[in-house]
């Protein structure tokens, strides 16, 4: 998925998607950006880019909160576990933007909070009726062998499907909504602005859930009234 505004492409990627790998290089090649921004704070870059995880103290897991803990634990295990079926190691699609950032020389900027302050949102606020939900859903999906629901998980979903596990979340589970999207996109979004003043062509690299509500915040900045020096700008 890539979406346009001003002079910012937003690749929107599935984190276990070969098509996501694939889409990252076409788009950075073609556009020639002056900045990459990609969804990744400090922390997960050291994991993803330098495949270094460290131990977890256990005074980390009590600032983090059990909680928040277990469910960093969790979705970890389970997005190694679509990785399997996908044959798409998390994360590729950041790690292959990084990679061709070092080679074209092209500065990179990481966007997204910090995953502890995420990790720690959910330990204070997920709710006894989200948690419990949660389970529940964990179990179903614990045993996945193959694609479920008409979600080809091999590839990124459609904007209609996005719209519509976006309202399930929100539905379902606003505490994990809040922190998982809309506090992700309000920090995301500002970052974006930030560098998109100083550059005339940025790629940001976000997961497919986050583009729409990355754009609607931008829309609401302030942008110069005269038209922006980025390839294709939207006005």
């Amino acid at each position: 998925m890539i979406k346009r505004f001003k002079n910012i492409i937003l690749v929107g990627t599935s984190h276990v998607s070969k098509d996501s790998l694939v889409e990252v290089e076409k788009t950075i090649l073609k556009e020639k950006p002056n900045i990459i921004a990609i969804e990744l704070d400090k922390d997960r870059f050291q994991t993803i880019i330098l495949n270094k995880r460290g131990k977890t103290s256990l005074k980390a897991i009590r600032t983090i909160g059990f909680k928040g803990y277990a469910f960093g634990i969790i979705g970890a295990w389970l997005e190694k576990k679509v990785s399997k079926i996908t044959k798409s190691n998390p994360g590729a699609e950041m790690k292959k933007a990084i990679e061709l950032a070092k080679k074209e020389k092209i500065p990179v900027a990481l966007i997204d909070i910090n995953i502890k302050s995420t990790l720690k949102g959910i330990s204070k606020n997920i709710t006894w009726r989200e948690k419990f939900r949660f389970f529940k859903e964990f179990l179903k999906v614990a045993f996945i062998k193959k694609n479920q629901k008409g979600i080809d998980i091999r590839k990124v979903p459609s904007e209609d499907k996005i719209d519509e596990l976006t309202i399930q979340l929100k539905k379902f589970y606003p505490s994990l909504y809040k922190i998982l999207i809309t506090d992700r996109d309000i920090h995301m979004s500002k970052g974006l602005y930030k560098i998109s003043r100083t550059n005339d062509v940025v790629v940001a690299v976000i997961g497919a859930g986050h583009v729409k509500g990355i754009i609607s915040l931008l829309k609401k900045e302030k942008w110069p009234t005269k038209k922006q020096t980025g390839k294709n700008s939207e006005q």
